[in-house]
């Protein structure tokens, strides 16, 4: 029977004051190889990635399964070495020439019809810098989803259904705060793995695991803690949505 969406699971780390990067939002490298090994594990069990244009601008890469197990087991249940990798942004206002670009996965763009637009737009004039540059091509999204609201922004739980439908059935989201944010207020997360990385980042300006406008207490996503492991110096707390009937 098929699912109405993916079993979503969100994975992050974060310093011990819960913040997923510094003020300056740089790219979040302060976890340890256990920490890069635990997240490379959950993306090689996923059919798909979801990350937002933030993330992306940040990294300028996705990560990628290098575990040559992983890849193995991986080939062994029928899949290909790499899950899809989704981007999801409202203005599609991504650098072309960035090395997401040139890495070796499946990519698709989850956006507006403005966005969508955009991102031809700028298509059309890379092709046109490139022309005399025989070698070069066009980075390319395999697929762009365009799925809106009344109020034109991302239909998150229109586009999680549709995904459904092409069979992805496990969604490891990534981040950031914002994505992680609209997916919680719609009851579309199952599982959360935050590890707590041994540092303080401080700043009122840093990002921290959910942005948005936050929730009220007796309105709060409530959670059930499935697993604690500490490793070195560094907590992975493995948690479980909750839901009505539960």
């Amino acid at each position: 029977m098929l699912q109405h969406r993916p079993h979503t699971t969100v994975v992050l780390a974060m310093s011990a004051d819960g913040k997923i990067a510094d003020f300056k939002r740089s790219p979040a490298r302060f976890g340890s190889r256990v920490d890069k090994a635990h997240l490379e594990k959950q993306i090689a069990a996923s059919d798909a990635v979801l990350f937002g244009a933030g993330t992306l601008r940040a990294y300028g890469t996705t990560l990628t399964i290098t575990d040559r197990t992983l890849v193995q087991h991986r080939a062994q249940r029928g899949k290909p070495p790499q899950p899809l990798h989704i981007v999801t942004t409202h203005s599609a206002n991504l650098n072309p020439e960035i090395r997401f670009f040139k890495q070796p996965v499946r990519r698709w763009l989850l956006t507006t019809t403005e966005g969508a637009l955009s991102w031809k737009g700028r298509l059309r004039t890379l092709s046109s810098t490139l022309a005399s540059r025989a070698q070069e091509c066009p980075p390319e999204f395999e697929q762009i989803l365009v799925f809106e609201t009344p109020t034109r922004e991302i239909d998150i739980s229109a586009a999680l259904k549709h995904l459904a439908t092409l069979h992805i059935t496990r969604l490891v989201v990534l981040g950031g705060g914002e994505l992680v944010a609209s997916l919680l207020e719609l009851d579309l997360i199952d599982e959360l793995w935050l590890t707590v990385c041994p540092l303080i980042l401080g700043g009122n300006t840093a990002p921290t695991p959910v942005e948005g406008k936050g929730f009220l207490p007796n309105l709060a996503p409530k959670l059930q803690l499935l697993e604690v492991h500490t490793i070195e110096q560094e907590v992975f707390l493995h948690y479980r949505l909750q839901r009505p009937a539960d």
